[in-house]
């Protein structure tokens, strides 16, 4: 478990690179990524999908698949790979 960015109330802006250092350094070939939802709402944001996407094409570019994305709320999560969302 690495953590790489501590977000605010309403918004996060993690970056590939850092969420890739860690991986890379790790010599990982797989990474699962999460984020919370303080609204206690799991539904993924258009900006959740977007972000998602743009990680997945990086992790392609690296040789590093990216297994899932899990957004947590309370005690409820949500898999973007079980939604169909990646």
């Amino acid at each position: 478990l690495s953590v790489v960015h501590r977000g605010t109330i309403n918004q996060s802006i993690a970056h590939p690179r850092d969420i890739f250092q860690r991986a890379i350094l790790s010599n990982a070939t797989r990474i699962f990524i999460a984020h919370n939802h303080p609204s206690g709402n799991t539904e993924p944001s258009e900006a959740d999908i977007a972000f998602t996407r743009r990680i997945i094409d990086c992790g392609e570019m690296l040789g590093i698949e990216v297994m899932d994305h899990i957004i947590i709320a309370d005690n409820e999560y949500l898999s973007l790979r079980e939604q169909g969302l990646m």
